[in-house]
């Protein structure tokens, strides 16, 4: 098998819940759709493990948000790793694929041998939900704390959303025997949902960091340090899984918990720059500020962070002195 011939389970999230516990979760499955993402660009290898790290985080929790909505995640720091984003477009019409993408931005003479998120330094990680036009954003923050990402997302979910949370991730260059060297993901998350509902916008929480011990007491207590013993015997290369259906992974995992499973969500690389959006960010500008972006070959031009795509405009047709100039005519 060369790599390409798609495994039925690749770049898909599957929710599930386990009726035993009342406890939900996903499994994803990052494939094609996470080596679109990192094929745009030549990070070294810390950047890209943070990279993959962040997508995956993105994919599971984006299954939650409706059609047509957007999730970004985002992480701002002091570090060599200055800031990694993510967005995650919800399906356009039901059966559709999600779409995601991703970047970062980096100082790499300032880039150590140490582990991924040692690339960070003090900053915060963002969690943005748009529901779309008319709508206000919402948005919440945590730390950047507790030694990975996750542990970033868990803490997010735990103080802003009162929402134990847990993730366990596996990624990295997959190396199976005639199959082209490519980035494998791969994840299971867990969430103690409230009765009342399930993951919405409630407000950025008290400041203070909460643990799942702080939210669940009682059964519900035990519930969750059950399930989460039950993942903690997961094995790296069931999460990545490219041997191993999601299905038969919970049934390994949770079969005493009564696991349910609902619709697969499929998940895309994908970008929405284009020359109009381009055209569009430059209508603030005057055609003095357009003279000082334009360069010897008398060109304007931008390049997308996401994808790469590289846009080469003519400055007399950008600018907002050039909108109205059209308008006339």
């Amino acid at each position: 098998m060369t790599h390409g011939q798609q495994i039925a389970w690749d770049d898909t999230v599957l929710p599930f819940q386990l009726d035993a516990s009342d406890i939900r979760g996903r499994v994803a499955r990052l494939d094609g759709a996470l080596n679109g993402i990192l094929k745009q660009h030549n990070y070294p290898p810390q950047v890209e493990a943070l990279v993959a790290e962040m997508a995956l985080l993105t994919a599971l929790i984006g299954q939650t948000i409706k059609l047509r909505w957007k999730l970004q995640l985002q992480v701002q720091s002091k570090g060599a790793v200055r800031m990694i984003a993510t967005d995650y477009y919800g399906p356009e019409k039901e059966g559709s694929p999600a779409r995601i993408r991703a970047y970062a931005s980096y100082d790499a003479d300032r880039l150590t041998d140490e582990a991924p998120f040692d690339q960070v330094g003090e900053g915060y990680f963002a969690i943005m939900i748009d529901q779309g036009k008319g709508m206000t954003p919402y948005q919440g923050i945590t730390p950047l704390a507790g030694g990975s990402l996750a542990a970033c997302a868990e803490a997010y979910f735990a103080q802003s959303e009162q929402l134990p949370t847990r993730f366990s991730l596996s990624y990295g260059q997959s190396t199976e025997p005639g199959v082209a060297e490519h980035w494998r993901a791969g994840g299971v998350m867990l969430q103690h949902m409230p009765k009342a509902s399930p993951f919405v916008a409630r407000g950025e929480g008290s400041g203070e960091v909460l643990t799942a011990g702080d939210i669940v007491h009682g059964d519900e207590a035990e519930n969750w340090g059950r399930v989460n013993i039950l993942l903690d015997t997961v094995e790296e290369m069931e999460l990545i899984g490219p041997a191993l259906p999601p299905n038969d992974l919970l049934m390994r995992l949770f079969h005493e918990e009564q696991p349910r499973v609902f619709d697969t969500q499929t998940v895309r690389f994908g970008c929405t720059c284009s020359e109009d959006r381009v055209r569009q960010s430059l209508s603030i500008y005057s055609s003095a500020d357009i003279e000082t972006m334009t360069t010897d070959a008398g060109r304007v031009t931008a390049d997308c962070q996401f994808c790469g795509a590289h846009y080469d405009l003519d400055p007399a047709t950008v600018g907002f002195e050039a909108e109205k100039s059209d308008d006339d005519t």
